[in-house]
């Protein structure tokens, strides 16, 4: 309970722990960016770097989603942008160096973002993105919105650049393309237009590319109809067709490499044919700028293609892959290359400093130089790269200090754990593997894959160096480490080896031995707890043939390394019975297992489920294999193949995989108690983790983002802490003691290590020169210089041992052998000299009965291969064979036959004809049926409109043909003449009377069915009194046959009596044989007289059958030389007919090339009425789609004019609010004093001066694009300097003297207003320029389309001409007779270019015409008779209507002189009246200006006036003071003049006089004052007046 209670704390306490990245190591594979003057920052993981270049200091932004994508800087904001990669990435935006993040663009990409790029001014971001969209999109990334987008499938970008003097341009460079893109904007509304730079040919020479749309240069074909462009004759009619281009028109361009922009807003472009190209940046005209050779070309290192380029001041700074850095001087066409600066390796990147007082050089492997300008230019390494990713990494015991990494070429590096700086490397040069630290001594092992452990000393970690060697085997090393105590290191091969090693360099990293496991070691675990004296091993291998993983658990006592030989066999391998090998099985597969610290417990990763598995050990020994069952489960929330690793302290299961992402659990029950991101899935996850001995430091290394991760603690303390601290101090005060003894035996291991290498050396070269006695034959012999593995060194010791131990055995066994030998020699040599029967084969006497089994197998397997190779060979060639037969004689429905000539060298060959098809019988039946209606129809038709006299002539004229026909003994078809037919098919009586004439042609149906009615085959055309002849013979014949046949018995009864017939035939003769006598057999002086008269009988009969056999031989004879002649006369007979059918088939060959020769002819006419077609589709589609592209260009003009309308209307609004506030001024201040009023307006007008920034001399030389236009930030910037500005003079201090401090503040506020309205009527003005320029543009873009739509139209209407040419202008065959014909005078006329073929049935009705015309012209005299009676009555109404015209005329001349004004006559006579109007705009606002001007000269007038009078009113008011003083001297008088008149009584009359002046006086103010008022009055009213006067009238400010 209590164990339960305290693992229960600890996992309390552990829930509030969490990890941080404390540093991260990585290098750059993307460009690296400046983010201000003195800090770069690269992505490298899931992270962005940054390094001060000054301190060295790294900062580090981690990307929360995964790894991260691309990355760019805005130095003017100080921001960094970078995407991710995760499906449909996002773009974050984050300070500098405050790293907060500003804002978080999503957009509509589905998988990654490829470039990013900032505006050098304003808030304008561009993006590109990849597979599937291409898409480039601008953003305001403060806003965080869209403002453009352009999409461009299958078109990848390598470079993308905003114009450093003008963000409306940006360039999109790729191997293949250069396009500068316009980014237009019309108030909030933004439009991307592109335009292609049209690239040289790779020679840097210039191609004239011609319309493919329009082509101008086709040439005129009058005979086989038009010519058309190449894609209408390939039959394209959608948008390829623009485009299309053949394969022999097609050229190689330059491709560009790298591009960089100009102060003047020109490109340079690099390419990899080693051009430089110069790209205008208005009219994108290319020039290709020649290179200044001063001195010999350099063979040795030539600028073929620079890989990047940074644009300075007279020319650019360019590299490629040569290692030097090159400056091009640039002067008008030209450039002259000069060395610049050489670094070790080829140049990436290539960028300066804002201040270009820097520039940073990155180089292929990741490293980054900064070169200093000044007097003394410096060159310094910010960032040294290693060769390579990451393949191992190690914490340096205790591990609170130092680490180590391995890359995969052998460079070994030492990091500080604090900082992460590099504080030492050593390159082994290998192929490494593995990487792991000793804990018991300051030194390391590293795995090679050539199966070499290397381990190094580590004690001074500013200079590790290598101490000792030891080549296991010949396998590559995957698995190595160290078990928890150092004692041991455990190497595992590919091969299923795994080597115990004494990890002690007191032993000189002695090889105890190895033991055998299967091939695909998963992973190896070690436990070796403080308290016992073995280290625990578990083995996880993989079975895929049962889908089962296999754990191998063995035990290495701590006495090992004393009684190794023991242990081990002669072959050094270890014995299962000493080392206590246990092996178990797993239900399911794992893809990694580790032991517990007390050796009862194994944790497994499933490899196929999303589970964490432990399973119990069994406390009893068992033998052979058992099966483990899964005792705890817990859920992974991992996915993929994961890894799993104890903590020193045994109680943390640390957990990864490939989602990148580490989990430490609590070991008892398996809860997660802290996690963290440090890699990402689209790395493929973490490869490798190490945990420090203090658990203080976790090093994570990905495996495919060449990321190391340094992770530490947050809020780590309690329980969680100290169980591991007293653990790590437990086990340092162990090792402490070990660790020092050990140490001091590295300092002499190298120079054992050493003599070891020379003594084994100096042993093989002994081994090698051993006597090759035959019984060291078995030894395994090497080269002298080929180095032994270990394993192989022991197989050869063992070997020499079993050799010396049983040499004596062998010996006999090998004199038993050469007997045995000897005997089978011998009964060979007998078997030679015995029979062919009894001979035996030479394999019999083979004594070894596998060897001679395995090469019967082996043979009979040899003998099948080929056998079935042959087997297939003929299949194939029987398959080719009946494919042909079948093509070339089964499917012919009249077979290929000749006959040839008995004593000429004739053949005649028959015409072998292919069996129609149903569906071409199908469609020959159509046509023919066809036909047949139009011949009815047609004879209809002339039945119907043919006069009926004409019908007996034609009958007439028809007999007549008939006749002569009958008398050639020819059928000929009178429908079409041979001439007009085009062939002479009527002459082998072929019935043409279906086909169309060659005139009449003209439809595509009408020629597809003349093609296939003139494929009917011909047939023999018999005429009826033949036919009828030919049946009356073959009646008689039958008739003869029957009559002569009779009755079978008297056949039969003349077969059986004379052998069926009646008289020897002279045959039988030379059959007949005279018998001899029987007596001729005895000797003749034993014949009697009668046999000698008998003997002279038989002589007689003898001699006469010989003469009667010379006679009929003789007659045989001439009856041969008879049959002879006849059979030659018959044969030459046969030659001769075989010679007229030789020039019947030549004239039927004639006729049937006639024939194809029409089809050929048809079919072409039908390609080429395909093609017009094609063409014709593709204009009325491109027509389409320019008339839609119209319409949207109408839309945007219509739509950008009522923005425009609205704008300037909002403009005008403010504009009179500005003025407005400028005459109300002394209204709201009508209250106080009027000279005050005056000082306050001449304040209020008084604007404060806004001092710029003076940049130093030094960094206007260095910087080469000088002053950029402003930018939003800029303009916001000048406005808040000028509100400051303002504070300043809204300072009491500025206040006059005698003012109210009330009205003060109430005069600060107006005037503040008044410059804000102002700063809003500057920003309108410069938008309503910018609105009015897109409108131009979007005017300009609508004619050009305009334009094009009106060629197309133009291109149709020509198209449709040759059409109508082509169909009505047709190629017919006609043939001509040969011969010569003689002319008096040569007249002929041979040109026959504007020649036409018509029929002479035209001429004739042309004929009838002209006489029916004729008539006509005498009916019409007739009539003129009768008309010209009527000439006088027409002459008067002449006269009378002339009258009438003139009474018009006088009446259009008065309506002439009406008034009509003349701003109606410009609108009806003057064709361009907008233009009119808009000069006289001009006119007018220049008039304006003018008066503008002369008022404001006027008002300076007023103003000097106004001073002038005020210096004659104080001149004045001193005057009056005197005359004041003078007047009450006067007034004195006055009174006492007056007592004395009033004392006299009298009154005078200058008083009254004077009364009546002061009134008129009094009357005449009051007046001038209403004037005043009224005058005002009407000034605001003007002003009114002129505003709404400026709605209807454009009003261009000049900004």
């Amino acid at each position: 309970m209590a164990q339960g209670r305290e693992r229960d704390e600890v996992h309390n306490v552990a829930l509030g722990a969490s990890l941080s990245v404390r540093w991260v190591q990585g290098f750059p594979k993307q460009n690296v960016h400046f983010v201000n003057d003195s800090t770069i920052c690269y992505p490298s993981g899931n992270f962005v770097i940054f390094i001060n270049i000054e301190t060295k200091k790294r900062t580090v932004l981690q990307c929360m989603n995964g790894i991260v994508g691309v990355v760019a800087t805005n130095i003017p904001y100080e921001v960094v942008a970078f995407s991710d990669r995760r499906l449909r990435p996002l773009i974050y935006i984050y300070n500098f160096p405050g790293l907060t993040r500003r804002t978080k663009l999503k957009g509509n990409v589905l998988l990654d973002y490829t470039l990013l790029s900032f505006s050098y001014c304003g808030t304008y971001l561009a993006s590109y993105s990849s597979l599937p969209e291409f898409e480039l999109a601008v953003w305001n990334w403060e806003s965080g919105v869209i403002l453009c987008r352009k999409s461009q499938p299958g078109v990848d970008v390598s470079q993308m650049t905003f114009n450093p003097m003008n963000w409306h341009q940006l360039c999109l460079s790729s191997p293949s393309a250069v396009t500068v893109w316009t980014i237009e904007r019309s108030n909030q509304e933004h439009y991307l237009k592109a335009k292609s730079v049209k690239l040289p040919l790779e020679d840097g020479s210039f191609f004239n590319e011609t319309d493919v749309i329009f082509p101008q240069s086709l040439p005129k074909d009058p005979i086989y109809g038009p010519v058309l462009p190449v894609s209408a004759i390939a039959g394209l009619v959608g948008e390829e067709a623009e485009t299309f281009r053949p394969k022999d028109d097609l050229y190689s361009l330059l491709h560009p490499t790298m591009h960089c922009w100009t102060p003047t807003s020109d490109l340079y472009v690099g390419c990899e044919e080693g051009h430089l190209l110069m790209v205008n940046g208005e009219s994108l005209k290319v020039t290709v700028l020649s290179k200044i050779e001063d001195g010999p070309p350099r063979v040795e290192r030539n600028l073929l293609s620079p890989v990047t380029m940074a644009y300075q001041k007279g020319g650019v700074l360019a590299s490629g892959i040569d290692g030097f850095v090159y400056s091009l001087l640039i002067k008008d066409t030209n450039y002259k290359v000069e060395d610049f600066l050489e670094v070790e390796r080829p140049v990436e990147h290539l960028m300066f400093s804002p201040s270009y007082r820097m520039l940073l050089i990155q180089i292929d492997k990741g490293s980054i130089f900064i070169y200093t300008f000044g007097e003394e230019p410096t060159f310094e390494k910010v960032l040294e790269a290693c060769d390579g990713k990451f393949q191992a990494t190690d914490f340096i015991t205790p591990g609170n200090e130092y680490c180590m990494t391995l890359t995969q070429s052998g460079e070994v590096c030492v990091w500080g754990i604090e900082d992460g700086a590099c504080v030492s490397r050593i390159y082994l040069n290998i192929q490494a593997t593995v990487l792991a630290c000793s804990p018991s001594s300051l030194s390391a092992a590293v795995g090679t894959e050539t199966g070499h452990v290397y381990f190094l000393d580590v004690r001074d970690v500013e200079s590790p160096h290598e101490v000792h060697k030891s080549f296991l085997s010949k396998s590559p090393v995957q698995h190595l480490l160290y078990d928890q105590r150092g004692m041991y290191v455990l190497v595992g091969t590919s091969e299923g080896h795994i080597f115990v090693i004494n990890a002690k360099p007191s032993s000189l990293f002695e090889i105890l031995g190895f033991i055998e496991m299967g091939k695909g070691i998963l992973q190896i675990s070690t436990v070796s707890p403080l308290e016992t004296d073995i280290v625990e091993v578990m083995v996880l291998s993989s079975l895929p043939e049962t889908r089962r993983s296999r754990l191998e658990i063995f035990s290495l006592p701590e006495i090992l390394p004393e009684v190794s030989a023991s242990f081990a066999d002669e072959r050094g391998r270890l014995r299962d019975e000493f080392i206590h090998k246990f092996v178990y099985e797993t239900e399911h597969t794992l893809s990694s297992a580790v032991l517990n610290l007390h050796s009862n417990r194994v944790y497994g990763f499933c490899d196929q489920v999303p589970y964490i598995c432990s399973y119990l050990l069994p406390e009893k020994e068992h033998s052979g294999v058992h099966i483990l069952k899964p005792y705890q489960k817990m859920q992974s929330k991992l996915y993929g193949p994961g890894m799993l690793s104890l903590s020193p302290h045994g109680l943390w299961l640390i957990t990864i995989a490939k989602c990148g992402i580490l989990y430490i659990r609590d070991i008892h029950t398996l809860e997660t108690f802290t996690r963290c991101r440090s890699h990402s899935h689209q790395g493929h996850g973490i490869q490798s983790v190490r945990i420090s001995m203090d658990g203080q430091s976790i090093l994570v290394n990905g495996r495919d983002d060449n990321t190391l991760v340094n992770l530490r603690w947050r809020r780590f303390g309690g329980i969680l802490a100290n169980d591991i601290l007293e653990y790590s101090q437990q086990l340092t005060t162990y090792l402490k003691t070990i660790m020092d003894e050990e140490n001091d035996y590295l300092s002499i291991t190298r120079r054992d290590s050493l003599d070891l290498e020379s003594e084994s050396e100096h042993a093989v070269t002994e081994n090698m020169q051993l006597s090759t006695d035959s019984s060291q034959e078995e030894l395994v012999k090497v080269n002298k210089t080929e180095e032994i593995p270990w394993i192989q060194q022991k197989s050869q010791e063992a070997i020499e041992n079993e050799v010396k131990l049983f040499s004596n055995k062998r010996k006999e066994i090998k004199r038993g052998i050469k007997a045995l030998a000897k005997t089978v020699l011998d009964m060979m040599e007998e078997n030679e000299a015995a029979d062919d029967i009894a001979k035996l084969e030479q394999q019999e006497f083979g004594l070894d009965l596998e060897e001679l089994e395995r090469l019967h197998n082996e043979n009979e397997q040899e003998v099948e291969k080929i056998r079935k190779d042959v087997e297939m060979q003929n299949l194939a060639k029987r398959y080719l064979a009946e494919i042909i037969k079948e093509e070339c004689w089964n499917s012919m429905a009249v077979k290929g036959r000749a006959l040839k000539c008995f004593h000429i060298p004739c053949v005649v060959e028959n015409f072998p004809m292919k069996e129609r098809t149903d569906e071409e019988l199908k469609e020959l039946k159509r046509v023919v049926q066809q036909k047949k209606i139009e011949t009815e129809c047609l004879k209809l038709r002339k039945e119907i409109v043919e006069v009926q006299s004409a019908i007996p002539m034609v009958k007439k004229h028809h007999e007549e043909e008939d006749e002569e026909e009958e008398e050639d003994g020819t059928v000929k078809d009178t429908s079409l003449p041979n001439y007009m037919l085009g062939s002479l098919s009527t002459d082998f009586r072929v019935h043409t009377s279906l086909l169309s004439s060659q005139l009449e042609l003209h439809s595509r149906e009408e020629k597809i069915n003349q093609i296939i009615l003139l494929k009917i085959s011909a047939q023999r055309h018999i005429k009826p009194w033949q036919k009828a002849k030919a049946d009356l013979l073959v009646t008689r014949e039958m008739e003869r046959l029957l009559l002569t046949r009779g009755p079978d018995s008297r056949r039969r009864a003349l077969m059986d009596m004379m052998g069926g017939v009646l008289e020897v035939k002279k045959e039988d003769i030379l059959r007949m044989v005279i018998p001899q006598p029987q007596f001729m057999v005895k000797p003749d002086a034993l014949w009697s007289e009668e046999e000698r008269k008998l003997f002279k009988e038989y002589e007689k009969k003898v001699k006469e059958l010989n003469e009667e056999r010379d006679k009929y031989r003789k007659s045989l004879e001439a009856e041969m030389k008879k049959l002879q002649n006849s059979i030659q006369e018959s044969t030459q007979n046969f030659d001769e007919h075989l010679k007229r059918l030789f020039d019947r088939r030549v004239k039927a060959e004639m006729v049937v090339n006639q024939e194809e020769l029409k089809i050929n002819n048809l079919i072409f006419s039908l390609l080429l009425d395909e093609e017009i077609s094609s063409r014709e589709t593709f204009l009325n589609n491109y027509l389409a789609r320019k008339q839609e592209e119209r319409n949207q260009t109408t839309e945007a003009i219509r739509k950008s004019r009522e923005d425009l309308d609205m704008y300037k209307e909002h403009y005008d609004n403010l504009l009179a609010e500005d003025k407005v506030l400028d005459r109300s001024f002394k209204k709201e201040f009508s209250e106080i004093p009027s000279h005050q009023v005056d000082i306050l307006y001449k304040l209020f007008k008084r604007r404060p001066r806004i001092h710029k920034h003076k940049i130093q001399a030094e960094t206007t030389s260095l910087v080469p694009f000088g002053e950029r236009p402003g930018s939003g930030k800029l303009n916001q910037d000048a406005f808040a300097q000028l509100m400051k500005a303002m504070d300043d003079l809204d300072s009491i201090n500025n206040m006059p003297e005698g003012l109210d401090t009330s009205v003060w503040e109430h005069f600060c506020m107006a005037r503040r207003a008044k410059v804000e309205n102002e700063q809003k009527v500057k920003q309108k003005a410069a938008g309503l320029i910018e609105m009015v320029a897109f409108l131009r543009r979007r005017t300009e873009d609508d004619e050009k389309v305009q334009h094009e739509i009106e060629k197309v139209f133009h291109e149709l209407i020509l198209l449709q001409e040759d059409k109508v040419k082509f169909q009505l202008n047709l190629t017919i065959q006609i043939l001509l007779k040969q011969g010569q014909v003689e002319l008096e005078n040569f007249q002929l006329m041979l040109d026959y270019s504007d020649a036409i073929l018509i029929n002479k049935i035209i001429i004739e009705d042309l004929n009838s015409v002209i006489r029916n015309q004729g008539q006509k012209k005498v009916a019409s005299m007739m009539e003129s008779k009768e008309v010209h009676k009527g000439i006088f009555q027409i002459e008067w109404e002449h006269k009378k209507m002339e009258m009438e015209m003139e009474d018009l005329n006088q009446k259009a001349w008065d309506i002439q002189m009406l008034f009509f004004s003349k701003d109606r006559q410009k609108y009806l006579n003057e064709p361009n009246y907008e233009t009119l109007i808009a000069i006289q705009i001009g006119i007018m606002e220049q008039t304006i200006a003018v008066l503008d001007k002369t008022h404001k000269k006027n008002v300076e007038n007023c103003k000097k006036l106004l001073k002038k009078l005020r210096r004659y009113s104080n001149q004045k008011d001193i005057a009056n003071y005197t005359l004041g003083c003078n007047l009450r001297e006067e007034l004195v008088a006055v009174s006492e003049r007056k007592d004395i008149c009033n004392a006299m009584g009298s009154k005078l009359t200058c008083e009254k006089i004077a009364k009546e002046r002061y009134k008129n006086m009094m009357r005449q103010q009051k007046l001038t004052k209403i004037s005043k008022q009224q005058a005002e009055q009407i000034s605001i009213l003007q002003a009114e007046v002129e505003r709404l006067r400026m709605k209807t009238f454009p009003a261009l400010v000049q900004m």
